[in-house]
């Protein structure tokens, strides 16, 4: 089973090995550095923190939990400036070479951060707040407050009302930025300008703004309120006048709204469709190689990335081809017709949701309980599959998941779109792998709980290692026993054919002059997507370009480190060690896990 990326030159955006003339450090002389590294890192992510007080808020932190970040030209451009100060200090106090393998690749990550934030900053036009599907500012603002703002007391909820009061100015900013990008010739795609117009009406209907239901941000606000009252946390008449300020404050955030929503009939016309990938933009072409740097942490052309899709995509439906034929079918389009005859789609009935949310929580429940035989690191914090909430759900739309908050306040969660079709029920397992156990949730717990390293370390994402571990973890979950059956192992392989054809997709938009029709009609033919999900995978990939290929490329590079150590080790490899050892340390650039892996093997030998 091949996987390699041996062939393909792969470069670490920071030097990874000290320069020959200096001397090895001991190892009394590398840990006294290491932990005066830790201290200086911890104090310069307290003062990053300030400026990003929704980090803070996800972290559990309570600073800053009346403030959104500065997202305005001037903020980002201080926050980039700081990284740039902090990054000289580190490099004038700090020899790399007197480092142990761990300081290192805490030394070299903070540096990562910088380049990171560098090519964020200079492409910043590319992602306007309005672009994403996925991240628009006028959903994920209200997503925030409701699902990561957490309320333990009086004081949590006045800062949740404050940052309410501050929603307006929020969307202004957001609105403006937009239109500085269009100036530019980077116009949101007509599909997602759509897609505002409908949910910015959604998010500013019911109560306080008219009759019915309430609204989703008073909704929530009501059930944090309720809950602080019924704790004995607040008083009956503190309770009513939070309440108020709560509903006057969601009240004045709609003409901001209106003003997103206008802007959005405005731009409507003139929006693009068809052929809108990051190569139909001017500069678009850089930016996308900057975007695949991003993604994956390493340095691969759209044209490595697309040969690569090719090939897994080839090697994966062999393998469906050789199950279906253990299963007694001619290949994989007989297995494929098959279950869609035994399990045609049905469109979501409440009774099918609740089915759906069941099934999912307990195949969750299952697979933490065969972790034993294959770790010594597990979540510890309770997990949840619940539902998309209203205002960003959409049918087809992709699952996605949550870490916990390191006190276990806010629980792990996996988000679900129940509209439109229901999916093939032996999907289910491997979707709970990914997402939940001992996927996404599962490493977003250990990572926050991280000890012995810079808290940054707790805070850091990379889509290479932390979506490239979940896809891992479907294989994990195959060797784990958690799939029943062929057709829950079929599933698996049609999981992983999924991301693989999502390389040679995404690449295909942005790179090669796809449209958006011929990107569906590929992930519906080859994808083996239903074509409302694929019309919705891509739409995600147009606007959120590389992101779709961290997947692939991360599992890829795990696969080749863990057949390296099993080469270099022999008998002495050990497999619970291994996962152990990669989900342990948070995320990482993969350059500094394989460098993490090699010092393992070194050590193991």
């Amino acid at each position: 089973m091949k996987r390699s990326l041996f062939a393909i030159a792969v470069v670490a955006l920071v030097p990874l090995t000290a320069p020959a003339v200096l001397a090895a450090p001991t190892a009394a002389s590398a840990e006294a550095e290491d932990a005066r590294l830790t201290a200086f890192l911890d104090n310069e992510f307290a003062a990053d923190l300030r400026l990003r007080p929704q980090l803070a808020t996800r972290l559990g932190i309570k600073d800053g939990i009346d403030r959104w970040d500065d997202t305005t030209a001037a903020g980002q451009l201080a926050r980039l400036q700081a990284r740039r100060a902090s990054a000289a200090r580190m490099k004038a106090a700090f020899k790399r070479a007197g480092l142990s393998a761990t300081g290192k690749a805490n030394y070299d990550m903070w540096l990562v951060e910088l380049e990171r934030l560098e090519l964020q900053y200079k492409f910043r036009r590319y992602q306007p707040p309005f672009y994403s599907t996925l991240y628009s500012a006028h959903a994920q603002l209200p997503d925030f407050l409701i699902n990561t703002h957490t309320v333990k007391d009086a004081a949590d909820m006045r800062g949740y009302i404050a940052r309410l009061k501050g929603l307006p100015r929020m969307l202004d900013v957001a609105r403006v930025q937009t239109l500085q990008a269009q100036a530019q010739g980077i116009n949101v795609p007509k599909f997602q300008v759509e897609r505002i117009i409908g949910s910015a009406k959604a998010l500013t209907s019911g109560v306080p703004f008219d009759g019915g239901a309430d609204s989703a941000l008073m909704a929530d606000a009501r059930t944090k309120i309720g809950k602080l009252e019924a704790d004995g946390k607040v008083s009956a008449g503190e309770a009513k006048a939070l309440l108020s300020d709560a509903a006057a404050a969601i009240l004045a955030a709609k003409p901001a709204y209106d003003r997103v929503g206008a802007w959005a009939k405005t731009a409507l016309p003139g929006a693009p469709a068809g052929k809108v990938g990051a190569g139909s933009l001017p500069g678009g072409t850089a930016w996308y190689a900057a975007a695949l740097k991003l993604n994956t942490t390493l340095d691969l052309s759209a044209a490595q990335v697309h040969a690569i899709g090719l090939g897994e995509v080839k090697r994966i439906e062999a393998e469906q081809d050789a199950l279906a034929q253990a299963a007694g079918l001619a290949d994989r389009h007989a297995f494929y017709a098959d279950r869609a005859k035994k399990f045609p789609p049905q469109i979501y009935t409440d009774e099918l949701r609740k089915a759906y949310l069941d099934a999912s929580n307990a195949a969750i429940a299952r697979n933490r309980e065969l972790l034993g035989a294959r770790f010594n690191l597990k979540p510890v914090h309770r997990i949840e599959v619940i539902r998309e909430p209203a205002f960003s759900e959409v049918a087809g739309g992709a699952a996605h998941a949550s870490g916990p908050s390191p006190d276990g306040s806010r629980p792990g969660r996996v988000y679900l779109h129940l509209l439109g079709q229901t999916l093939d029920p032996a999907k289910t397992i491997d979707l709970m792998c990914h997402e939940g156990v001992p996927g996404h949730v599962m490493q977003g717990d250990i990572a926050v709980r991280q000890t012995g390293v810079p808290k940054f370390r707790t805070a850091s994402g990379y889509v290479a290692y932390s979506e490239g571990w979940a896809l891992y973890s479907e294989l994990l979950c195959k060797e784990m026993g958690a799939y029943p059956d062929v057709a829950a192992d079929f599933m698996r392989l049609d999981a992983e054919l999924f991301r693989a054809s999502r390389l040679v997709t995404d690449t295909g938009l942005h790179a090669m002059g796809w449209s958006e029709d011929q990107a569906v009609q590929y992930m519906t033919a080859t994808g083996r997507l239903p074509a409302q999900q694929a019309r919705s995978e891509v739409r995600r990939y147009i606007t959120l370009p590389g992101q779709a290929t961290g997947y692939k490329i991360g599992m890829i590079k795990i696969m080749d480190l863990r057949a390296k150590a099993e080469k270099a080790l022999g008998a002495r490899f050990d497999i619970k060690a291994f996962d152990d050892l990669v989900v342990g340390g948070g995320s990482m650039p993969l350059p500094v896990l394989e460098a993490r892996v090699d010092d393992w093997i070194a050590g193991r030998k």
